[in-house]
């Protein structure tokens, strides 16, 4: 049994460089973020607009999203806004015809928003719009955003993401959790990429894709139980890179609770999975005809969730090695859960250290978002098993997670 002490000390440091290399490529391309995102001018309104709402029972939060919609500073003539119910035991469609949207039923049997954006396109596709922006039902939108998403566009644009908001970051400390979360995203990740000149990444909602790119990809194709991350990948393919409009604002609900947050970060890997199986072979092929960082960060991208599982390997590696260093089998006990005890210590000072950061770039400081601060490095925790589970067996059915916070958001000036 000699053998076992180096095998596990080399396990170990071979997880640790791994996790180190991908680490650092996040980190590199997040200080990118520092510089000044791009400017896309002021431009007439010119983009006829397709608004597509894929609402599942969302009766009590829908109206304020229509609300904002409607008085948006751009011309209404230019844009239709479509909610698209589905899978509905409530009154969605007669609260959305009330507030003033139009209302496309989907009757057929779907199982993802993909699937229900797929059946608006290929509905409205006849009707030339130039471009189409997604909202999830629970959403408020800042004024600006069709203005600044038109911006965008006629700069060239082909595909956008807007900046992520929170609408309640103060209601829970999950809800905090996931607020900082997509402040993150904002900040270090599609900052970071848009710094670099390359893709910022689709996120559900909040986002544009012109019809002039969805030709080139053959329609809305998007199989997936993520279709954000399916349709950046597409793009990328197809060499155009998704551009980051932090001006275009969006204010998402966030998860109450534990439960809800579990059931949506599983659907999240679960469709990372999905995305990384279908199209990591036509990467690694574009790669090897022509070598472009573009493609190495999204296949980075995809990774995440092997990443995650390598960082649970880890802890179990460092555990078992550590136990090894024993004596008796109380020694290796205590040292096996020091050993743990410290990887965790130490991660959860740094996520807890790069929250503060965000919250501060961001201008979110309040007093109230101390339990999402203090919790965050639990949620970024909780994440790992939620991983594992993913890879063992996968969802392929999107599971409704109820909004009811029908507010405008009163947040802190951005």
């Amino acid at each position: 049994m000699d053998w076992l002490f180096p095998a596990a000390l080399a396990l170990t440091g071979t997880m640790g460089v791994l996790m180190m290399l991908w680490g650092l490529w996040y980190l590199v391309s997040g200080l990118a973020c520092v510089r000044k995102p791009i400017d896309y001018g002021f431009h007439p309104a010119r983009t006829r607009f397709a608004v597509l709402v894929a609402a599942r029972n969302e009766e009590l939060v829908i109206g304020p999203l229509i609300n904002s919609l409607l008085t948006q500073e751009y011309p209404a003539e230019l844009y239709d806004i479509w909610v698209i119910p589905n899978n509905c035991t409530d009154n969605t469609s007669l609260a959305a015809q009330n507030f003033g949207a139009k209302v496309l039923e989907c009757g057929m049997p779907v199982k993802s928003k993909g699937e229900v954006l797929r059946f608006a396109y290929n509905r409205l596709r006849g009707r030339r719009y130039d471009a189409w922006i997604v909202f999830d039902a629970d959403n408020v939108v800042d004024s600006r955003f069709l203005a600044e998403m038109n911006n965008a566009r006629l700069a060239g644009v082909q595909a956008a993401q807007g900046y992520r908001d929170s609408k309640n970051p103060y209601d829970t400390a999950v809800s905090g959790c996931s607020s900082i979360y997509y402040w993150m995203m904002d900040r270090f990740h599609n900052g970071g990429k848009a710094g670099l000149g390359m893709s910022a990444m689709i996120g559900g909602t909040g986002f544009m894709v012109t019809q002039k790119l969805l030709d080139r990809l053959g329609g809305w194709r998007t199989e997936t139980i993520s279709e954000d991350l399916e349709i950046t990948t597409q793009a990328v393919l197809a060499g155009e890179r998704v551009a980051y409009v932090p001006k275009a604002v969006t204010y998402d609900e966030q998860p109450l609770t534990w439960e809800q947050s579990f059931t949506q970060r599983r659907r999240w890997t679960s469709g990372t999975l999905q995305v990384a199986q279908a199209y990591l072979p036509a990467l690694g092929k574009a790669q090897t005809e022509r070598p472009r960082l573009l493609l190495f960060d999204v296949e980075m991208t995809l990774l995440l969730p092997a990443y995650q599982l390598a960082a649970l390997a880890g802890l179990v590696c460092t555990a078992l090695t550590s136990a090894l260093g024993g004596n008796t089998l109380l020694q290796a006990v205590a040292l096996g859960a020091a050993g743990v005890c410290g990887n965790i210590a130490w991660a959860a000072l740094t996520a807890t250290v790069a929250a503060g950061v965000v919250i501060t770039m961001e201008n979110k400081w309040d007093r109230r978002l101390w339990k999402g601060l203090a919790a965050y490095w639990l949620f970024l925790l909780t994440w790992l098993p939620i991983t594992a589970f993913s890879f063992w067996k996968k969802t392929i059915v999107w599971k409704e997670i109820r909004h009811t916070r029908a507010m405008i958001p009163q947040l802190p000036g951005r």
